[in-house]
């Protein structure tokens, strides 16, 4: 019994510290202590086939004895042997700081006089070897001097800068993050050329060692939420990050809600602008998706393009969005609760349509619904992971095949189709997939609610939703604002409608950045 009661524990509670599967006691980690050497690297890393081991000879006073560590495929050879071997080896022989060199003063000479790169840094610590080593640099040994020469050699094989296919624009920028972590840092620098914007490097995950950047403007991110996303990254204890997904669920406030609280994007325009707002951005080595925090429920009905067109253009766009929001939402629970309980509040043309075309249905309207809408949800699951061209056939003849079959078999009604259809179609208004997947869980038990207390339960369920989404925080941000708390600047500028550029004049007051108002405003 106490075994139960410790595994409900450890899967219900979470603890203060982030950490899970303890990474158990390995041999390398035994090793890491000692005075580094060549020769302890090469029984370190030397099993490995990939780890090149160059040894040559430097003869100044007398003759040095120099190893090259390097992994294949991460490293950029033409550096190595054009700044680095061909210069020891042939453009400086001869020369009069090579010819004083000796093995006390071999590593220091040549990292000031004879090592033309421009990443050097002298180490003495194993494990700053072996990461440096694994991470994509080069590693010079002079001599057996317990001291290491890191030279910056990264260079593997990368994606490139692309579109990304999940935040695709009419208008706009078409360049997205890579899974390079440089390359994506870069691409944020073109957009934000100023002094002002801090990056931040840690590592993650105790065998992985997965390079994570915090990135945010000083004087625009409060200190207070800074100091916060580092506090919840540095309680992280995992033995591997292969993925921002893995950050975004040990850091958030609530575990337990389906609604997505940090925003995440592979745009750096996206980000961009998150940081000039005064938020926090977290970018992760091996992941082209950025996070952003906070983050408040009205974020996730936006996208870039709402402030590459014109404002006029933008109301009408959200309009439409928000709409969309609400009849995937409530669509299938309003038409249960209408065919089961409250036939007198439409026409009665439209109540003896609806009686018509259920007329033969062996299930009730509950019972359809849920099933037609299973269905829906089990045809988008499988054309979303097949390849496009065949998901994309699965998902049109699947509808149409089993929508048909199912209205002919008498098994649901015409109307049930369409309602479900017209919810499916309002689920992709939504910009953000995690807002649209949590409006889709919570969707079922509303249909439950309104099959059985009619628009009373509908009404029961949004209560309860109300009050979840009002108790909701992103890094101590209330989620609905700036609904509430009430902030009616914001609210005008900025959330329903957007003004034009003209008129927006301060950030908003979401991340709540203290700024001076200019003259006039």
């Amino acid at each position: 019994m106490r075994s139960w009661t410790r595994m409900l524990k450890e899967l219900t509670s979470r603890p203060h510290t982030r950490q899970i599967r303890k990474v158990p006691p390995l041999p390398v980690d035994s090793e890491l202590p000692k005075p580094l050497s060549p020769k302890l690297m090469h029984s370190l890393l030397g099993e490995s086939t990939d780890i090149i081991f160059r040894e040559f000879s430097l003869r100044g006073q007398e003759e040095i004895p120099c190893t090259l560590v390097a992994v294949d495929g991460l490293i950029d050879k033409l550096i190595l042997d054009s700044f680095i071997l061909r210069v020891l080896m042939v453009d400086f022989a001869g020369e009069k700081e090579l010819e004083q060199m000796t093995v006390d003063n071999a590593l220091k000479t040549v990292y000031k006089f004879l090592a033309p790169a421009i990443e050097l840094k002298i180490i003495n610590k194993t494990g700053d070897a072996v990461d440096a080593v694994l991470s994509g640099d080069a590693l010079l040994f002079l001599g057996d001097t317990g001291e290491a020469l890191i030279i910056g050699s990264r260079g593997w094989a990368n994606r490139g800068v692309a579109e990304p296919e999940t935040e695709s624009v009419v208008r706009g920028p078409r360049e997205g993050f890579s899974e390079t972590l440089r390359t994506s840092t870069s691409l944020l620098r073109r957009k934000i050329k100023h002094p002002s914007l801090r990056m931040k490097s840690l590592k993650i995950g105790e065998l992985t060692k997965t390079d994570i950047v915090v990135t945010y403007i000083e004087g625009l991110a409060k200190p207070d939420i800074v100091q916060e996303v580092m506090r919840r990254l540095g309680r992280i204890k995992i033995d591997g990050i292969l993925e921002s997904a893995y950050i975004e669920e040990m850091i958030e406030d609530v575990p337990y809600t389906p609604f997505p609280q940090v925003r995440h994007t592979e745009r750096p325009d996206v980000l961009a602008a998150a940081l000039l707002e005064g938020k926090v951005g977290i970018m992760v080595d091996g992941t082209p998706i950025a996070l952003i925090v906070p983050a408040v429920l009205a974020q996730f009905l936006q996208v870039s393009e709402d402030y590459y067109e014109k404002a006029v253009i933008v109301i009408l766009v959200r309009f439409i969005r928000y709409v969309g929001a609400a009849a995937a939402l409530l669509a299938p629970s309003i038409y249960i609760a209408v065919a089961t309980y409250h036939q007198e509040i439409i026409p009665t043309t439209l109540a003896l349509s609806i009686a018509a075309g259920r007329s033969g249905v062996p299930v009730t309207a509950l019972l359809e619904a849920i099933l037609m809408t299973l269905a829906l949800e089990i045809v988008q699951e499988a054309g979303l992971r097949l390849p496009k061209p065949i998901g994309q056939t699965i998902g049109i003849v699947g509808a149409i095949v089993i929508g048909d079959a199912a209205v002919k078999a008498s098994l649901v009604s015409p109307q049930m189709v369409i309602i479900v259809a017209l919810t499916a179609i309002a689920t992709y208004s939504i910009a953000y997939y995690d807002l649209a997947i949590a409006l889709r869980l919570i969707r079922f038990p509303l249909m439950l609610l309104a099959g059985t207390l009619g628009f009373f339960g509908i009404g029961l369920g949004l209560y309860g939703l109300l009050i979840h989404l009002l108790s909701l925080r992103s890094f101590g941000h209330p989620y609905l604002s700036p609904v509430a708390p009430l902030r009616i600047r914001t609210l005008l500028q900025d959330t329903f409608v957007r003004a034009p550029w003209w008129a927006l004049k301060r950030r908003p007051q979401i991340a709540d950045v203290d700024e001076p108002r200019g003259g006039g405003q």
